[in-house]
């Protein structure tokens, strides 16, 4: 594999990483659930 397809292909992947965390985070936000990460951290709203 070329050093520019590893580079893309590594860009593409962590791409998509971000927009599915992105993606569940808005999904859980919309149905007015806490959002919480991977530790049990959950955000507070005062």
């Amino acid at each position: 594999m070329t050093p520019v397809k590893a580079a893309l292909l590594s860009f593409a992947m962590m791409s998509a990483i971000v927009l599915c965390g992105f993606g569940i985070y808005t999904a859980s936000a919309s149905a007015k659930h806490a959002a919480i990460d991977g530790y049990g951290v959950t955000a507070s709203r005062f």
